[in-house]
């Protein structure tokens, strides 16, 4: 399945909160699940098309005064049923585009001092990262503690807090093999 075939199941999932525009669902994203999962207007409008067309959702117009029509998009049952159907389909592998793992493959024709100025880039990117993702988390826990979907998010939050924390280890891990490499480099030049 393509990606383009699942970001139509993230916009259900977003229409499963209630009835949103194709600005309403990306402002929806951005304050969700952007930290493992966005779209772009240009996936979101195709896809909103589409999902009317198949039945899966409904469109309205809002007359609004001094602007453009508001079409407002709400998920019908079928949707909800593709949704569902969707969530119980065992997960595809996925290979990640890593850029800094491309960037330290190709090492060799850069020097050492290049490479680890990107691992230790990388690494305060991921502590910033960490501290976003805690925030995240903290602040579910507490506006969001009332919410059925709060556990379900919190899962997220912390599946990301995992990620940065290994990250992070893996950044010291390569450092110091890559300053230990640039001690044994300045010992042979001596």
């Amino acid at each position: 399945m393509s990606r383009e075939n699942k970001s139509k199941y993230a916009i259900l999932g977003i229409l499963s909160f209630g009835p949103k525009s194709g600005y309403d669902i990306k402002k929806k994203i951005e304050a969700s699940t952007s930290n493992f999962w966005s779209e772009s207007y240009g996936q979101i409008y195709p896809i909103l098309k589409r999902l009317v067309a198949e039945g899966l959702a409904t469109q309205s117009i809002e007359a609004q005064v001094g602007k453009p029509d508001r079409h407002v998009y709400q998920l019908t049952d079928n949707g909800l049923q593709e949704l569902q159907r969707w969530l119980t389909e065992p997960i595809e592998p996925q290979v990640d585009r890593i850029e800094i793992l491309l960037k330290l493959f190709f090492g060799q024709h850069i020097t050492l001092a290049e490479n680890i100025r990107h691992v230790e880039e990388f690494y305060n990117l991921q502590q910033q990262l960490l501290q976003k993702y805690q925030a995240i988390a903290e602040k579910i826990k507490t506006k969001e503690a009332d919410n059925p979907n709060a556990a379900y998010w919190l899962i997220t939050a912390s599946y990301k807090l995992h990620v940065t924390q290994a990250l992070i280890s893996w950044c010291e891990e390569t450092l110091s093999q890559l300053r230990e490499k640039e001690v044994q480099k300045d010992s042979q030049n001596m």
